[in-house]
């Protein structure tokens, strides 16, 4: 599913037209990153928890050259954790 599809799906469960249904989705992604960039969780009760976390710096291998290694600088990455409420709904479908 991409976001044209999600999109549509939200327009029909909720009333309304694709186009408010997108400008919800494109608000959230705006809201959830920016307050991910300012170090905090957004949690959705039963759905999920997004955050940012700092992968720290690593000795890594060049992949052009094995025997050469390099530094991997430190980056921050999103991370989701599953909310009890979807892996129920996950698990329901084995």
């Amino acid at each position: 599913m991409n976001k044209v599809i999600l999109a549509e799906q939200i327009a029909e469960k909720t009333g309304l037209n694709k186009k408010q249904a997108e400008e919800a989705l494109e608000a959230f992604e705006e809201v959830t990153m920016a307050a991910l960039k300012r170090g905090e969780e957004v949690t959705l009760t039963g759905f999920g928890t997004f955050s940012a976390r700092k992968r720290t710096s690593r000795m890594g291998v060049n992949p052009q050259h094995p025997t050469e290694k390099i530094q991997i600088p430190e980056v921050t990455v999103p991370k989701f954790k599953a909310g009890k409420a979807l892996k129920d709904a996950l698990k329901a479908v084995n």
